[in-house]
């Protein structure tokens, strides 16, 4: 993000809507702007992901960065492993790892794994709509997944978990994360190939960003009273929904059915 930061003027707002691990490599959305007050409504949006692991070992970290203990398991078979998956495509609870930006206490989990500690976690709920074996290579002790699920979705634990009702261990050798709601890897491009001409060119319009939430649009009257912040009639609609007058994004707007009010005007009156 840095890198991206130094090429936009000065004083420019920039922030990001979910990090990636050092070791994951794929989609990180960026936004820039005004558009910094939307990072919310994509923050929490399904991922996929593409998942490597090598079987029979583990690591302190759940992936290649840690420590590696060997175990010399097996490798499971192809057949297990579809058997144990459907137990996972569920909604679940999930430990975080002691490596992970967790606070507990005021402190990152990740400081305190670095000094060799370990302190009790939470389970928390999330949601694995499809874990999917794509690839198995048992001379490397290796399979390969594909997933989508929830946003907060610890990937390295859910391969340790299934590894261990294989009765096996496993970590993570790579991550890839190929989506984040409706936006794609495919339409994405690499911080490498950016410059400061060309940089225009690669941002998406605002309204782009949050186009999975329901669309209102508006009259020009109706507009004016958007951009001041004011309620606005929003029969039908509830929860948060967009706002647009034309091709412009106004802002969004949360509704109970009947009446919509403001969560963020993009364009003051």
């Amino acid at each position: 993000m840095a890198g991206i930061k130094r090429l936009l003027p000065r004083k420019t707002k920039i922030g990001h809507t979910g990090t990636l691990d050092p070791l994951a490599s794929g989609l990180l959305v960026l936004v820039i702007g005004r558009a910094t007050r939307l990072s919310r409504y994509v923050t929490g949006l399904d991922k996929t992901y593409t998942a490597t692991a090598r079987f029979g070992a583990i690591s302190d970290s759940l992936d290649a960065d840690g420590n590696i203990t060997e175990l010399n398991t097996p490798m499971p078979t192809e057949a297990a492993i579809q058997a144990a998956i459907p137990q996972f495509t569920a909604d679940i609870q999930q430990i975080p790892p002691m490596a992970s930006a967790i606070k507990i206490g005021g402190e990152r989990l990740y400081a305190m794994h670095r000094r060799g500690e370990t302190v009790e976690r939470q389970a928390r709920p999330v949601t694995i709509h499809k874990l999917e074996l794509t690839h198995l290579d048992t001379l490397a002790n290796s399979a390969t997944f594909h997933i989508h699920c929830t946003s907060g979705t610890y990937v390295r634990s859910l391969i340790s978990d299934l590894a261990e009702t294989l009765h096996s261990g496993a970590y993570l050798t790579a991550l890839r994360r190929n989506s984040v709601g409706h936006l794609t890897l495919e339409t994405a491009t690499t911080p490498q190939t950016l410059t400061p001409d060309c940089l225009k060119n690669h941002i998406i319009q605002t309204r782009c960003l949050v186009e999975h939430l329901p669309l209102l649009k508006v009259s020009d009257d109706v507009g004016w009273d958007v951009r001041s912040g004011r309620k606005i009639q929003a029969e039908g609609f509830t929860g948060s929904f967009r706002v647009e007058n034309g091709d412009e994004l106004l802002g969004i707007y949360t509704a109970d059915g009947v009446v919509g009010r403001a969560e963020v005007v993009l364009c003051a009156g």
